[in-house]
């Protein structure tokens, strides 16, 4: 049976979180600002592809990506975190994480967001298509938002990144919505895996080259160039 969609468990959008431009002094944007502190909403939200030609346009309808450089775009136009994960969280920080507390678009229950794979596609509430290419790297920003110690680093030895989604089919997604895996490569690089290979573990980077298709253009650039100057060989 797959762990990752098993029907006893049912994935589902427990909550969809949007975030507003916030100043902070934490920030790495050139505003100053952050959209990371985001917040529980009713919904139904529209989820955009990108525009006629390709590019631009997919997120949340009304959600704050403040820093372009770095966040955002097409390859991560959405954010998912799983509910589990953030339980975990919970245990280790000793105090409670609303939904939406990592930033999170998505969180998700019934679906272990951090080993999906790279390209498995999510079809949720019927028409919303979505498509994992990467895990989520923590940055100052993040850092500040939670406010621990040391947060990057221990952020990165979990490895429990969450998932960035590019959306290959526009429609509006809403809390309670079932998550059905309709597509499932079978490659094995998951997202928890990219992000392992570029940051701490990089001799992992040719890994990820059976994932190509889907995975963000910036980790395959590092795979490639990884493999290109022979230390993958």
């Amino acid at each position: 049976m797959d762990p990752l969609n098993d029907a006893a468990t049912s994935p589902y959008v427990l909550s969809l979180n949007v975030g507003r431009l916030t100043p902070v002094p934490h920030s790495d944007s050139p505003s100053g600002g952050t959209g990371i502190d985001k917040r529980p909403v009713a919904g139904p939200l529209h989820v955009s592809a990108p525009g006629p030609k390709g590019i631009g346009g997919s997120g949340v309808e009304g959600d704050v990506v403040a820093d372009l450089r770095h966040h955002g775009g097409d390859d991560q136009a959405v954010y998912a975190f799983a509910r589990e994960d953030l339980d975990a969280w919970e245990s280790e920080l000793g105090r409670p994480l609303a939904n939406g507390a990592f930033g999170e678009n998505l969180t998700t229950s019934g679906l272990d967001v951090s080993h999906a794979l790279i390209g498995e596609r999510w079809r949720i509430g019927g028409r919303l298509l979505l498509e994992v290419t990467d895990g989520r790297v923590p940055c100052r920003t993040f850092a500040g938002h939670v406010g621990e110690d040391r947060w990057v680093k221990r952020f990165t030895r979990r490895a429990e990144t969450g998932a960035y989604l590019r959306v290959l089919e526009a429609g509006p997604v809403r809390a309670g919505d079932p998550v059905v895996r309709e597509y499932v490569p079978e490659h094995g690089v998951t997202a928890s895996l990219a992000f392992r290979a570029n940051t701490t573990e990089r001799a992992l980077l040719p890994r990820l080259l059976p994932a190509a298709r889907a995975l963000h253009p910036e980790a395959l650039a590092a795979a490639r160039a990884y493999v290109d100057s022979g230390q993958g060989s």
